[in-house]
């Protein structure tokens, strides 16, 4: 299925105990949004990373307004709220994508504006794209698990 503008809710899990690595390593993974647009998925819990790559990060963008990660073995949710890019004919950006993201009950993103497609280490750009495409839910080889995954879009 394909979505544009939506409201997400995702829960996942990291194990328990967490893997011997740190930063990056413990349970890298991610929600992509519109396949392009990722909000982090780590343990976050007491792991030092970089800011715009620990949980709930706008990977590569923005980091959280706050650390709200519970413990590894824990299940964590987020509440999406994702307003898509908006391109002209010619496609230049008419409108930049924004989030809202609730990480366990707590507010992390307000209306944010996403600087354009994931990137790591790289400025984040936009490259028009349909106005609906595939969720993605990113796979680095790390264990993480998923569960009650819903979305319904938004106008």
């Amino acid at each position: 299925a394909t979505f544009g503008s939506c409201q997400l809710h995702v829960e996942w899990r990291t194990p328990s105990p967490p893997p011997p690595e740190d930063s990056q390593g413990r349970s890298n993974s991610g929600v992509y949004l519109m396949g392009q647009y990722e909000v982090q998925v780590l343990d976050s819990y007491d792991n030092v990373t970089y800011a715009d790559g620990q949980a709930a990060a706008l990977y590569g963008q923005m980091p959280p307004l706050v650390n709200a990660c519970r413990k590894p073995g824990e299940w964590q949710t987020y509440d999406i709220f994702f307003r898509a890019p908006v391109f002209d004919a010619k496609g230049a950006v008419v409108s930049s994508a924004f989030v809202t993201v609730v990480h366990n009950g707590v507010l992390v993103h307000h209306a944010q504006a996403i600087l354009g497609a994931t990137a790591h280490r790289a400025v984040a750009q936009y490259q028009a794209h349909p106005d609906r495409l595939p969720l993605k839910l990113q796979d680095h080889g790390h264990p993480v698990r998923y569960r009650n995954i819903w979305i319904r879009p938004l106008q």
